[in-house]
């Protein structure tokens, strides 16, 4: 490497890319960092099953050509170079359950030797990668354990050697994925319609609890939410903003600033509801819009929960812009709620074939999270973490895959009636 002029990238028990000279570092194993609650399966992530799962296009000449990859390194630092012929925009992040690193870049027209990524090396197992959408590829590695990105970064070209890319550093967590370096811009061209996924809670604040305070809240929406993430993208319908893609306390005011400022057409916020002992039981999805006056006292109770979360974050109420803390019901547009409401009777419709739905599925409450005035907005409650059942389909990935495909066709239900008399964008 030293002869290119384009130094890789160490991950600490670590994974390095290179494009064009992208590199990848991974650093030594972080088992210590690693908390003993292990989120349930992960997610298929895009490429899971290797390259031959997602048909590669028709070279182009217009996308940047990979022609090479290799591992070097060891055990406790291992890297991963990529040649590229020009420079491409990525992002790296970790996954655990297993242990990944997924670098999603530009699309690439990958004409790497046959057998790329089938041996490993290091903390690598092996590596697959391909095209996960139009525009945009993704290159998995599987890891031998739990690890952190130390560098990724490009290198340009020079002395006719070919770029680097060098992915950001990244801390390894069990049951969330951290994204180092910023997404590719949005093209001004890109008219898709935008769809916010707000897994709820993060950092301080975990939520509801289980299993002895062993299984939170916050990751089984994150992965639940990472999973429909991946489910919309691959469809190549839509642009998919995540409010929180790793183990972060986001203010409910910013998540709310979030689906505004991406002009979101919908905006879904997971959850997972707790009844504390000796108040019953109860079982099932719910779908939660936006109302002044809570339907029941449940909805009641979990609104005011949820709402609190901002002061388990230290966030002071007072400080909310008055577009998020003090919009009244009535100045919600009412277009916008008659939306909201129509896509949560779609999203019950679709959800009630495949998911156990409450007895009362539809409910409507004072959710913060919900008052941005001018984007659909629902909170889904995927069951009760305090139920038996309920707790095993959270932690099930059978049943995960199930109801994000049932959500993912809510949303494209949804929005192909709403685009078609609305225009893109609306």
């Amino acid at each position: 490497m030293a002869s290119r002029a384009n130094p890789p990238v160490l991950l600490g028990r670590g994974l390095l890319c290179a494009a064009a000279l992208l590199c990848v570092g991974l650093a030594d194993r972080v088992a210590a960092q690693a908390p003993a609650y292990q989120a349930p399966p992960a997610y298929q992530t895009p490429l899971y099953q290797g390259p031959a799962a997602i048909p590669a296009p028709a070279p182009a000449s217009n996308f940047p050509v990979a022609s090479d990859a290799r591992l070097a390194g060891d055990a406790k630092q291992t890297r991963f170079i990529l040649d590229l012929d020009k420079p491409v925009q990525f992002r790296a992040f970790t996954l655990a359950d297993p242990y990944r690193v997924i670098v999603d870049l530009n699309q690439v027209n990958f004409q790497l030797p046959a057998a790329a990524g089938a041996s490993g090396r290091g903390l690598i197992k092996a590596f697959r990668y391909g095209l996960v959408m139009p525009g945009g590829s993704r290159i998995v590695f599987d890891l031998t354990g739990p690890a952190r990105i130390a560098k990724s970064y490009i290198v340009e070209a020079a002395n006719g050697q070919p770029p680097e890319l060098r992915p950001g550093i990244a801390e390894a967590h069990a049951a969330v994925a951290k994204v180092d370096a910023p997404a590719a811009p949005v093209s001004p061209l890109d008219k898709r319609p935008v769809v916010v996924i707000d897994p709820g809670h993060g950092g301080d604040d975990n939520g509801t609890e289980a299993g002895g305070n062993d299984i939170m809240e916050k990751n089984l929406v994150l992965t639940f939410g990472l999973a429909l993430r991946d489910r919309l993208e691959k469809s190549g319908k839509y642009r998919v903003v995540m409010t929180r893609t790793d183990d972060t306390f986001i203010a409910l005011g910013d998540r709310v600033k979030v689906a505004r400022k991406e002009s979101a057409a919908l905006f879904i916020s997971i959850h997972a509801d707790a009844l504390k002992r000796g108040e019953g039981d109860a079982q099932g999805a719910t779908i939660y819009t936006l109302s002044d006056k809570a339907t029941d006292s449940d909805a009641e109770r979990l609104a005011d929960a949820e709402n609190k979360s901002d002061a388990i974050g230290g966030v002071s109420l007072a400080d909310e812009p008055t577009e998020v803390a003090d919009i009244l019901i009535d100045l919600v547009q009412r277009e916008t709620k008659t939306f909201s409401n129509r896509f949560a009777r779609v999203l019950m419709g679709e959800m009630k074939t495949t998911v156990r739905m409450h007895k009362h599925p539809l409910k409507s409450a004072g959710f913060r999270v919900l008052k941005a005035p001018d984007v659909p907005s629902v909170l889904v409650e995927l069951g009760y973490v305090s139920n038996k059942g309920d707790l095993e389909h959270l932690v099930s990935e059978s049943w995960r895959n199930r109801t994000v495909g049932a959500m993912a066709q809510a949303v494209d239900a949804f929005l192909a009636k709403r685009l078609a008399t609305a225009g893109p964008g609306k």
